[in-house]
């Protein structure tokens, strides 16, 4: 875990999903190289060519985006996949209850947490997808809100995913939100931290669902 800024009035845990509230990384890896394969099948190659495709273009975007990470719906549209188009492959693609199962340390550790914030989740999937690994995990219902990447057609970092993320959250609440009352709980940086930090948002960088499961010693 590395903490990168934790405001003075936090009121919103804004929380990634994969990779974050579960560890698996046989799970994470197929929710990225199920994508790949099937983009390789439309496109008439080899899954391995279109593996070497994406990693060659990752490598180059970050010598020219000062070695900044890019998430894969960002990255496809240079391929001509939409995001639209991206969101219907994840809502057919990924089946979470494959890989996951309720954790039951994960479960006290959210309801605690949601006695003392308001929690929300914002995920470069769809929200389908998002709900059913939730649902998989346990954890569905500390979730009154989830923004996924059909919320708003743009994925991660967008300012406009947190803005939503703010914005439901003053509803929910019915108190002011603002950047300033926000954190963000991450396992990449660039994707899930670099921009909330930009806007004033708290941030905490996390190494898989252990880290989240010490939080209450921070928070």
């Amino acid at each position: 875990m590395k903490i990168y800024f934790i405001p003075d009035d936090v009121r919103v845990l804004i929380f990634d999903i994969d990779s974050t509230l579960y560890t698996n990384e046989e799970y994470a890896h197929e929710q990225i190289d199920s994508q790949i394969r099937h983009f390789a099948a439309l496109r008439g190659i080899t899954a391995q060519q279109a593996r070497a495709m994406i990693a060659d273009f990752r490598k180059e975007w970050a010598a020219n985006h000062s070695n900044q990470k890019i998430s894969l719906g960002n990255l496809l549209t240079h391929f001509g996949i939409s995001i639209e188009e991206s969101i219907e492959w994840r809502k057919n693609l990924f089946n979470p209850f494959e890989y996951l199962k309720k954790d039951e340390r994960l479960i006290e550790t959210l309801k605690n947490l949601s006695n003392q914030f308001y929690l929300i989740c914002v995920t470069n999937n769809p929200v389908i997808p998002a709900k059913k690994t939730l649902e998989a995990l346990g954890v569905l219902e500390f979730f009154p809100n989830v923004i996924g990447l059909d919320s708003t057609k743009k994925s991660k970092p967008a300012k406009e995913i947190f803005d939503l993320a703010v914005n439901l959250a003053e509803k929910h609440t019915a108190q002011k939100i603002k950047y300033e009352n926000c954190i963000s709980i991450g396992d990449r940086y660039d994707i899930d931290l670099a921009l909330p930090l930009k806007l004033g948002m708290g941030a905490i960088l996390v190494d898989g669902v252990k880290d989240v499961y010490e939080l209450l010693n921070f928070l």
